[in-house]
């Protein structure tokens, strides 16, 4: 009876702790995907939080307010709002006599402004460019991010406008999300980008949301894959189907893929698997000293360098 009557009470522990646990990923899922409209300051990066913000964050998770345009194109620029799953804006920049268009996407927690110096080196190489904010950012409709699900139809919203132009030369540049929203897009739908450029895009939905725990110094036994249920569950997807690595075996144009071989947000492993799998020529660069960060702050020559050198190969 003893036995029975112990068995009964470690029960209603574990269902409590279960209960607890789910409660917690739900409520971090929420945040880790939706933006609000606070004005305190973004959480910053886990390298850069001591050890009691860490433990505020595995509690009561991350401030996530939304991505507002900082600046603004030096250039005369065009705002275009387009319906794709959400309304988005974006800048449209046309250079004289332009090679092609470069559409820009930026990553998590980013807005399109983000992308104006690296928008400008394209220019300086002779393309026109468009600048987009994915849903949730910049001005761009709604509080959500899907880092990189749903925001791949808006890419393909971007790259129909553009086609409908009649640009026969459409260059696609992601980085981090951006870049893993390109690659389910192609993956999706089979536009036909000229060629493509990826920053540090991540291997599966997965081993990014491991990867944030593991950087605050969290357990990672359970909590990820609860936190990655939820996010799929609030947000109308499988989280654990989003995997680029698997987006890449769809991808045939030619593929420039960046990496900083200080990332701690995505690891060497999975670029190495996504390199692979990827189906049509293909260059990969590695940036010594450097982490999931813009890639202009440290390597500001050798990318250019790599992005001029990638497209003259392709004219």
């Amino acid at each position: 009876m003893k036995l029975l009557k112990y068995g009964k009470i470690i029960l209603k522990i574990l269902f409590v702790i279960f209960i607890i646990m789910n409660s917690i990923a739900f409520f971090h899922a929420y945040k880790f995907t939706h933006y609000n409209n606070s004005k305190k300051e973004k959480t910053k990066s886990p390298e850069k939080l001591s050890s009691l913000d860490k433990a505020k964050i595995v509690f009561f998770g991350v401030n996530n307010p939304k991505p507002k345009n900082i600046k603004f194109p030096s250039q005369k620029y065009q705002t275009l709002k387009l319906k794709s799953n959400k309304e988005i804006e974006c800048w449209l920049i046309k250079t004289p006599n332009s090679k092609g268009t470069v559409l820009l996407f930026h990553g998590y927690g980013g807005e399109k402004s983000m992308m104006i110096e690296k928008s400008d080196a394209f220019i300086k190489l002779g393309y026109s460019t468009m600048l987009v904010d994915f849903m949730g950012s910049g001005n761009s409709e709604g509080n959500q991010t899907t880092i990189g699900y749903k925001e791949a139809e808006e890419v393909k919203t971007a790259f129909d406008f553009i086609k409908k132009t009649g640009e026969k030369n459409i260059y696609l540049f992601g980085t981090s999300m951006g870049a893993v929203a390109i690659m389910k897009c192609i993956d999706d739908d089979n536009i036909k980008p000229k060629a493509i450029i990826l920053e540090c895009p991540f291997g599966s939905m997965y081993q990014t949301v491991l990867a944030r725990f593991e950087r605050v110094n969290a357990p990672t036994f359970l909590m990820p894959r609860l936190l990655l249920f939820w996010g799929g569950i609030q947000n109308g997807f499988l989280g654990f189907s989003h995997n680029p690595t698997e987006y890449a075996k769809s991808i045939t144009c030619p593929t420039l893929l960046l990496y900083g071989e200080k990332d701690k947000s995505v690891s060497r492993k999975e670029i190495d698997e996504i390199y692979t799998n990827l189906k049509g020529p293909k260059k990969l660069h590695i940036y010594k000293e450097t982490g999931h960060e813009n890639y202009l702050i440290k390597n500001k020559i050798e990318w250019n360098k790599d992005i001029s050198y990638f497209l003259l190969n392709l004219e």
